[in-house]
């Protein structure tokens, strides 16, 4: 009897370990723009059922601004950035929360792009508003939470219980996507990425805020001022993100290929300065 119980659990263990490798070599997917491989085990169909109602809670939760010159601006921007984020079939919208203390952005899957009025004395003007909104985006069309909520199920569940999970819409499943995009108890405390992944959405916004027509050299003055905020505390977007000298470092670097697509974005590289 135990021979045959033994037989049998190695032949389980055989199927899962099948399954599992099966999963690898399917989940194996490149960031748009930077072409890193990640895995991922979470469609992109899965991912925007479960964005679509957290949008919906949001909604439900939030004071949405009616000021018109946020409000257009937003939309303004990032319906420019959305054009060039390859991502069409993604139903764009951008909202402003309305929330003076909260100077945040954050991005859901399928392009529910939420900018907190805290932000606005920061941004300046739409080179400003295009580096948060862009690098939002960013992490959106890299599928950065999608890739978290992988790894933290895998690690949790397996790759049978990740899927298991994902199809019943579990508990446990909705509050790793909760997690994974940073949407805690309080929508406004975004739980930071992954340093490389924080880094990567800098990268792929600059060079989509350079495609969409907006100077790219607006991202450096944008941290700039984030930098020296004499706020006692460092404004939420900000803390979130890898060091201040790190980014700056990068952006420099990227600057020289964005400004090539920003000079020959269709606008023609016209500097963008609409104030608020």
């Amino acid at each position: 009897m135990n021979d045959v119980y033994r037989s049998q659990s190695r032949f389980l263990s055989s199927v899962a370990l099948f399954v599992f490798l099966l999963l690898m070599l399917s989940a194996c997917a490149t960031v748009p723009i930077t072409g890193r491989h990640q895995l991922l085990l979470i469609s992109e169909q899965e991912e925007l059922m479960m964005g679509a109602r957290v949008y919906r809670e949001i909604l439900r939760k939030e004071k949405l601004s009616r000021n018109p010159e946020y409000v257009n601006a937003v939309r303004r921007v990032g319906m420019r950035i959305a054009s060039v984020s390859g991502k069409p079939y993604y139903r764009w919208e951008f909202l402003v929360i309305d929330n003076d203390k909260e100077a945040n952005a954050f991005c859901l899957p399928g392009g529910k792009v939420f900018v907190y009025t805290g932000m606005f004395p920061y941004t300046k003007d739409d080179n400003g508003l295009a580096t948060v909104i862009s690098h939002e985006v960013g992490h959106a069309i890299a599928r950065h939470g999608a890739e978290r909520m992988t790894v933290d199920l895998l690690a949790r569940l397996g790759a049978v219980g990740l899927s298991l999970a994902l199809r019943n819409a579990s508990p446990v499943a909705i509050r790793s996507f909760e997690q994974a995009y940073g949407l805690g108890a309080t929508i406004g405390f975004i739980l930071p990425f992954s340093r490389r992944q924080e880094l990567e959405a800098d990268h792929i916004g600059l060079i989509l805020m350079a495609k969409a027509g907006y100077d790219p050299r607006g991202a450096l003055l944008l941290w700039r001022r984030l930098m020296h905020s004499n706020e006692p505390h460092p404004p939420v977007f900000l803390s979130t993100h890898p060091s201040d000298a790190e980014r700056i470092r990068q952006i420099k670097l990227l600057l020289p290929v964005a400004l090539r697509y920003y000079y020959s974005s269709s606008y023609g590289g016209r500097y963008h300065n609409g104030k608020y």
